[in-house]
């Protein structure tokens, strides 16, 4: 496949990648390399599209959230079930440099299309593969959402009050990292084939959803393999520092506090006047600060409580304490620092015009990312676009489209 347009930019641009995955995981990870210069070929069923398109809120009749997570792909309507369209696949795959999967585990080998069949094709292909439990096990073969991951990763066990219910949380929180991990372990793969003495051939890469969020999670395991200690639910507090939760000033509005330095803990008890507790002998261990966290967040949120959130804010900066407001949507898009780092910039939509979105997720100074476009509307926006890249006439295309292998 060819570059479709001179405006990519990025330290991907080269790449070519083929994403066949459905929400979201899969999907993040090829944003990701899109976001950063590689050419992503988006492929859902010509007639039903990815599911992703109905999540979240729509707005004229498509879905925000599509427009983001299909952002800087070309999208191409393709039956992968069918003989014709896994034919395709193959000759997509014979010029790619990736393949984005997150199948339930044995989908694309029914297809004739998993990992030695696509590595005969092309030896040097990278195949991403994210599944729920990943591709071996007894779970393997189950329906896995990140949902699921999100419960058996430790994370809503210790997460929520003391005395409640674990929580889970409310956005695709083990999608995301799972997305980011598999982009990262992707890149690790390509740098293999590619580096000097690699072996020049691709590999197969196995993302569970369970394991990226498991790997954030701290060490749980290790304390009760060593110690047989369970961590338990706190809220907003943490066992290693105190201060640490949010606090409601006298105008209303939500601070978060962190004192995970000793030094930064005692700057902040003895700017709110308590000396006697920075003096304290237990106060300079942070296992000492956690255990005495109920007398210290009690002062903290008094003082707090009787100021504004300026004059927090303000007392915080003198003190070199670290403060950050609580902040919703509305609030972000009006930030200073937020918009200082250009965090959620504007782009041009089509049907929608001007549209704010989350921005790549970092800088570089040599190769940065950019957002070209957002998420196309149409099923197989770019179908014949690509497929005439990889030497499809448009005879072909159309006996395809007919039998309604393409869109």
């Amino acid at each position: 496949m060819t570059a479709p347009s001179p405006a990519r930019q990025g330290p991907l641009e080269p790449l070519r990648v083929l994403d066949l995955s459905t929400v979201l995981a899969g999907p993040t990870t090829a944003q990701l390399l899109a976001d950063y210069g590689a050419d992503v070929v988006k492929v859902e069923h010509p007639q039903v599209g990815d599911p992703f398109r109905g999540h979240g809120h729509q707005k004229a009749g498509t879905g925000l959230w599509w427009r983001v997570v299909s952002r800087n792909k070309r999208c191409v309507g393709l039956k992968l079930s069918v003989t014709e369209g896994a034919d395709v696949l193959r000759r997509l795959a014979a010029g790619a440099d990736v393949v984005v999967e997150n199948f339930r585990p044995g989908t694309m080998e029914r297809w004739g299309l998993g990992w030695e069949d696509l590595h005969h094709v092309n030896p040097r292909l990278v195949m991403t593969r994210v599944s729920g439990f990943g591709q071996q096990g007894p779970y393997s073969t189950r329906p896995g959402f990140g949902t699921l991951a999100e419960a058996m990763s430790g994370f809503a066990a210790i997460t929520g009050p003391a005395d409640g219910d674990p929580i889970l949380p409310s956005n695709a929180m083990a999608d995301s990292i799972a997305g980011i991990a598999a982009a990262t372990a992707t890149m690790m793969a390509l740098w293999h084939r590619d580096r000097l003495g690699g072996s020049g051939e691709g590999q197969m890469i196995d993302v569970s959803l369970i394991e990226p969020i498991l790997a954030t999670m701290g060490p749980g395991p290790t304390w009760f393999d060593q110690l047989g200690v369970l961590q338990q639910r706190m809220g907003n507090r943490s066992l290693d520092q105190a201060p640490r939760n949010t606090y409601r000033t006298a105008d209303g509005t939500w601070l978060a506090v962190s004192t995970a330095a000793t030094p930064v803990a005692d700057r902040v008890m003895r700017m709110i006047g308590r000396d006697d507790l920075a003096d304290a002998d237990w106060f300079a261990l942070a296992a000492g600060r956690g255990e005495h966290g109920d007398e210290i967040d009690s002062a903290v949120a008094e003082w707090i409580a009787a100021r504004t959130e300026s004059e927090v804010v303000a007392a915080f900066e003198r003190a070199d304490a670290a403060i950050a407001p609580i902040l919703d949507a509305e609030q972000l898009l009006s930030d200073p620092q937020v918009l200082a780092l250009d965090m959620i910039p504007t782009v041009q939509d089509p049907d929608l015009g001007p549209l704010r979105m989350t921005g790549p997720m970092w800088r570089m100074s040599a190769t940065p990312g950019a957002i070209r476009h957002p998420g196309r509307v149409a099923i197989g926006a770019d179908t014949d676009e690509v497929l005439a890249e990889v030497g499809y006439g448009t005879p072909e295309i159309d006996a395809l489209r007919a039998l309604g292998v393409v869109a």
